[in-house]
């Protein structure tokens, strides 16, 4: 009886366990403004503004900074930022809909027509976890 109640006990704090996520974002062409980070669990709401579980802003800083994002559940995530270098609080894009400041993804560069998808994107965490993203020019 004493292996069920543990095994029941172990299973359920390894379910609900959170992690962190931290996210080492290279390449930032500027000190001005923020570093925007949103964070989606499903191809379905990927890049939708309610889609978003987790998202985090912070102060800019030429060349690269460390984001560390908490809490975050067992799962399959993908991560969207950009730097909005005018500090606005969006993305700010061209009259064809192209955005206009930088903007990076986990595990995937922007398409020529548009956005990676959320399976280019995605990575699991199992545990504290380590992403890496680059701005390119």
């Amino acid at each position: 009886m004493r292996i069920v109640q543990f095994s029941i006990l172990f299973i359920s704090m390894t379910l609900f366990s959170q992690h962190r996520i931290h996210v080492h974002v290279e390449n930032i062409p500027s000190g001005k403004g923020n570093i925007n980070l949103a964070v989606y669990s499903s191809e379905k709401t990927f890049l939708k503004f309610e889609g978003v579980i987790q998202s985090k802003s912070v102060p800019a800083k030429k060349g690269s900074i460390t984001v560390l994002l908490e809490d975050v559940p067992h799962g399959e995530y993908a991560l969207a930022i950009f730097h909005d270098a005018n500090g606005n609080d969006k993305l700010d894009k061209n009259w064809l809909g192209i955005p206009t400041e930088k903007v990076a993804f986990s595990k995937a560069k922007m398409k020529t027509f548009g956005p990676p998808s959320y399976r280019d994107c995605c990575f699991k965490v199992n545990g504290d976890t380590q992403v890496n993203i680059r701005f390119t020019k």
